[in-house]
């Protein structure tokens, strides 16, 4: 079994490499997201294949989240930690060589495996090292860190793309992940492996790849008829994988969690608000090059609004969360969002910068508030040697919900603009798809303020 790590020594060492590790990732996800009008331009690519390098990510590294979770927790949460690290870092180094769009497509999918094996295992150590009574305020610090790095992708993303192209978001990663890599190498000692010795369940890890993939890329071809059929087929076999795991002996994802009202709940929260709330970074971007003209710095410095409030806000949720349930800061936050989007509904060619401002502020505050809490609510409902299975459904919800988002982003693009490529004739119907998706999520977002209310009052001591 792995050693109790839970001396004031590897705190620090401990938290600063969780803070860079899952401020990496949001970087580059949120810099490229700003960058997707230049990549079409020089692929030429129609705003579907445009939408597939966002989601190819936030795919693999859902799929990868509680295989790896698992992992991790029989041979050892540091040693996986770094592969992902290493995968990422390599990975980098591949898509800034991309010679097309497709190309980049399969860079993206390995940069989210990495993506997926570093947000697990780096929260499940940060939980394995502090206590139930200071968890809270590392998982605020680490939630906000991951914002700074949101509200600096938008603006130094832009700025590079604008300057030095696209390519140099991928150069930038390489240098980062090496320096994690030395970090992880020198200064953590020891090892987290609380299921070390177990089996690990490869059936259930092929059965639950195979249900996530159908059901995401079915969601994304959505409304055509063969995008329904793969998701009854996906849903047919998740509830196969739900099956073979309350058999199994040693399982993948131990389904019997869900009984814990509060564990459920929350996650089930937790994908609600990512579904309503992602794709705003995505939306914007064309939006505000395309419709507003924009260039990629200025877009950047606007969409830069959202995760400054974040960050504000996140370790104030986190430190909160500690005295006070989930269940009253989540679903405020969650409220204060559902107001964000609703607003965002009206939006135009003509809506005044201000009013755009105002509303990515009303919904940093909302996301905030609801983060860090939702996450301290879902660590602390189950004992230490589920922590890789519950820092995997965090990331697992969060992942999933960001591929429903861009999964509807895609459907209603598919709806209203088909796969012709962006250009000044469709702009109308771009418009008409930004309305439409807005719409929809402020009613996700409005359906889990219920959902966050429904978990109760309890807290996990």
């Amino acid at each position: 079994m792995g050693q109790d790590h839970r001396d004031s020594s590897m705190k620090i060492p401990a938290l600063l490499v969780a803070c860079l590790s899952n401020a990496l990732i949001p970087f580059l996800s949120a810099a490229v997201t700003v960058a997707l009008p230049a990549i079409g331009e020089e692929f030429k690519a129609s705003a579907v294949i445009l939408g597939w390098i966002p989601t190819a990510f936030l795919l693999a590294a859902a799929v990868s989240s509680v295989p790896f979770g698992r992992i991790a927790d029989i041979y050892g949460m540091k040693r996986i930690f770094g592969y992902g690290i290493l995968l990422i870092t390599v990975s980098s180094l591949l898509g800034a060589f991309s010679p097309s769009a497709y190309w980049l497509i399969l860079f993206r999918v390995l940069q989210g495996i990495g993506g997926g094996i570093v947000f697990v295992t780096s929260l499940a150590i940060v939980t394995s090292i502090y206590q139930p009574e200071e968890r809270g305020k590392a998982i605020g610090m680490v939630v906000g860190t991951t914002y700074a790095a949101l509200s600096l992708a938008p603006v130094l993303g832009g700025t590079m793309t604008h300057y030095l192209g696209w390519r140099s978001l991928f150069w930038g990663m390489i240098p980062i992940g090496i320096a994690i890599l030395l970090l992880v190498t020198w200064k953590l000692r020891g090892e987290w492996a609380a299921s070390q010795g177990e089996s690990f369940d490869r059936k259930g890890a092929i059965f639950y790849s195979i249900a996530l993939v159908l059901l995401m890329y079915g969601f994304s071809q959505l409304p055509n008829l063969h995008g329904a059929a793969l998701i009854l087929l996906g849903i047919a076999v998740m509830a196969g994988f739900v099956r073979f795991e309350v058999q199994a002996q040693t399982p993948l994802l131990n389904v019997r969690l869900f009984r814990n009202k509060g564990f459920a709940f929350s996650n089930l929260a937790a994908l609600l608000n990512y579904s309503a709330v992602f794709m705003v970074a995505f939306i914007f971007s064309l939006y505000l090059q395309y419709i507003r003209g924009f260039n990629p710095q200025t877009a950047g410095m606007i969409l830069v609004t959202q995760p400054i409030v974040q960050t504000l806000f996140a370790p104030i949720a986190g430190r909160l969360s500690d005295r006070i349930p989930a269940q009253k800061l989540a679903s405020l936050g969650m409220g204060i969002s559902a107001v964000g989007l609703f607003s965002f509904t009206f939006l135009s060619a003509d809506t005044p910068l201000t009013l755009i401002v105002g509303g990515l502020i009303v919904i940093g505050i909302g996301f905030g508030l609801f983060t860090s809490p939702n996450t301290n609510a879902i660590m602390g409902a189950v004992e230490k040697r589920f922590y890789g299975v519950a820092s995997a459904m965090v990331s697992t919800m969060r992942l999933i919900g960001q591929m429903l988002s861009m999964g509807l982003v895609l459907m209603v693009f598919s709806i209203h603009i088909g796969g012709a490529r962006i250009a000044p004739a469709n702009y109308p119907a771009l418009q008409l798809s930004i309305d439409t998706v807005f719409s929809i999520a402020t009613a996700l977002c409005f359906v889990g303020i219920f959902i966050s209310l429904a978990r109760g009052k309890h807290r996990q001591p």
